[in-house]
């Protein structure tokens, strides 16, 4: 191991604070090996690294909870390969690795293939990081256009009968990140809401009632009426 791998791993462990693991627990964040060091603090270390994809290997090969964290913060999208997402992914154990994890995954070339690949499995957190990504990508990426979203309903319709609630919550916050994209996807995924709701399944209807809730609000809508009418108005 590098000397700064030895470093962080040092000052990870300084940090460590058993009230703190105690409370991320009963918010179903115990997984191995948790310290208990908040994200404000692992955002501030990933800044003072920048990116570093060796490092982030060894990071995660420690299997801490935080340096595994840490290592998706610092790691260089172009640089991970496709057999690392497979050995990540078989790793995760808590929620909040899936999340914030996704966000590394999903600048890579593979998200899309991973997607459809991990919706597929059956491990409850391999599937979560599968709508976690989706979730992910709608948000952040601004240039895919409305059909490569459009691919991912009947996927979101396939898995919401999953009642485990780390599946459930994510299915549900993948439909309602893509029809918060524009006027279109919004129409699209109350659509696919609705037929979910028909669905015998009360994870299925959960999902459905709470995405048709938001994404026909006035909230919602009001905010993406004046999304559409500001690119009108955008000179080509």
């Amino acid at each position: 191991m590098s000397i700064e791998y030895d470093s962080i791993i040092h000052r990870l462990k300084s940090l460590a604070n058993e009230e703190n693991a105690a409370g991320m627990a009963r918010f179903g964040i115990d997984g191995a090996n948790t310290l208990g060091i908040s994200m404000y603090t692992l955002r501030d270390i990933a800044t003072e690294i920048k990116h570093d994809h060796a490092l982030a290997l060894e990071l995660w090969d420690s299997g801490f909870h935080e340096a595994r964290i840490l290592a998706g913060l610092i790691d260089e999208p172009e640089k991970v390969t496709e057999r690392q997402l497979e050995q990540w992914v078989a790793d995760f154990d808590t929620w909040d690795i899936v999340d914030q994890v996704s966000a590394l995954i999903a600048q890579t070339p593979f998200v899309i293939k991973k997607i459809h690949e991990w919706s597929a499995r059956e491990e409850e957190f391999v599937k979560r990081a599968a709508f976690s990504l989706i979730a992910e990508i709608s948000f952040y990426h601004k240039k895919m256009p409305d059909s490569d979203f459009e691919q991912f309903f009947p996927i979101i319709i396939r898995e919401s009968r999953d009642g485990r609630n780390y599946v459930r919550k994510a299915v549900n916050w993948a439909l309602r990140n893509i029809g918060k994209k524009n006027l279109y996807l919004n129409q699209r995924a109350v659509e696919t809401a609705r037929e979910i709701q028909k669905l015998d399944s009360k994870s299925a209807r959960w999902i459905a009632a709470d995405a048709i809730r938001e994404l026909t609000g006035e909230a919602v809508k009001k905010r993406l009426e004046k999304k559409a009418g500001s690119s009108k108005n955008t000179p080509k």
